[in-house]
């Protein structure tokens, strides 16, 4: 049986197509998925992303347990500052993607990471597993409901609903941090490439701000919607993007690994400084198709260094065309060509992302 959200009535009585994703039973689209992601482009939207899992570290361990856990360093990070991150296995595959905040109201030293719901389990028990020889606790959070507002006017039209000890500290919020003030968590990130804030609440308080955004013209946007944004913000998806049997070096991830200090430990670290001295097999690019039709998920893309695979593809709103995300030789450039339905197509390699913040960065 699938999950529902504290939203999941608002979802149904506005008429959203639901569909089971992860467990969860999510809504894809309101109406128009094409309005919904020119709303977020050019004004504002929010998502339902309470299905995302909340996962709070404590305890004098938390930092080292995630230094060992990630491929990125914790020890960066101020109080209200984020990063993002890959969880590795032994070989360098990535488990899953995430975020992890540290948390500046708590004693102490305490985080907070929000990682998928399709892998909530594999990462809880995967978490639990490499705990263990840590001092550090680790609490899920059932409790709260997450509601992603986005777009060039989203600050704006939230701000107001938010309470005031909030809403001017949360408007200077930089890219990647948060403040949490009480049981109210709100942190400059998203999954769109436009500005906006995720906002953790108690699931109880969920509908009432939901209510009062669409109130304030924010339009309610499907997971439809979601996808289209993040793949124009050239941004991976677990499960396609990305997944165990890949590293972070050939899924365009090589930022997010803190290679110092060369003595942290954490988990695939021996395995990515292997593939760093032979250099990754493959790489993760942008394709845009240059005729008509839609690059879908595994079609070959021919190169003139060797073939490739779309691991993911649409069709971009803001650009008007297929754009997709492909793994490919690493010294394939330029021309190429997709099969669609046994013909060859042409397109070329671009690097992502390819809409940013309303403004296309491809031509």
């Amino acid at each position: 049986m699938t999950r529902r959200t504290p939203l999941y009535e608002r979802h149904v009585a506005a008429g959203a197509q639901m569909v089971p994703f992860g467990g969860w039973d999510m809504p894809l689209r309101y109406g128009s998925q094409i309005d919904e992601h020119h709303a977020v482009r050019r004004r504002a939207g929010v998502f339902d992303v309470s299905h995302m899992t909340v996962v709070d570290v404590s305890g004098a361990g938390a930092a080292d347990f995630l230094r060992r856990l990630l491929a990125n360093d914790v020890a960066r990070l101020a109080p209200g500052q984020a990063l993002y991150s890959c969880m590795l296995n032994d070989s360098g595959g990535v488990i899953d993607d995430l975020i992890v905040y540290r948390r500046a109201s708590r004693g102490g030293v305490a985080y907070r990471l929000v990682v998928n719901a399709a892998t909530r389990e594999k990462d809880l028990d995967w978490m639990q597993a490499v705990a263990g020889t840590f001092a550090a606790e680790l609490r899920t959070r059932e409790d709260l409901a997450m509601i992603a507002v986005q777009g060039p006017s989203a600050c704006d039209l939230a701000g107001p609903l938010l309470p005031d000890a909030v809403t001017t500290a949360a408007r200077e919020l930089a890219p990647f941090s948060a403040i949490e003030v009480g049981n109210l968590f709100v942190a400059r990130t998203g999954y769109t490439g436009e500005d906006g804030w995720e906002i953790l609440l108690p699931a109880d308080e969920a509908a009432r701000l939901w209510d009062a955004l669409l109130e304030a013209g924010v339009t309610p946007c499907g997971l439809g919607a979601r996808d289209t944004l993040r793949l124009e913000a050239g941004m991976n998806l677990y499960g396609q993007d990305m997944d165990e049997s890949v590293s972070p070096l050939v899924s365009a991830l090589a930022w997010t690994i803190a290679w110092e200090p060369a003595g942290r430990e954490f988990i695939g670290r021996a395995a990515l400084d292997r593939e760093r001295v032979t250099g990754p097999a493959a790489r993760l690019t942008g394709l845009v198709l240059a005729e008509r039709g839609v690059m879908r998920r595994d079609q070959r893309v021919v190169t003139r260094a060797g073939e490739g695979r779309i691991t993911s593809g649409g069709f971009s709103p803001s650009m008007n065309c297929s754009i997709a995300l492909a793994r490919v030789p690493v010294a394939a450039a330029g021309e190429c060509e997709v099969e669609i339905r046994d013909v060859l197509r042409p397109a070329r390699l671009v690097r992502p992302p390819f809409v940013r913040h309303g403004r296309v960065l491809v031509t």
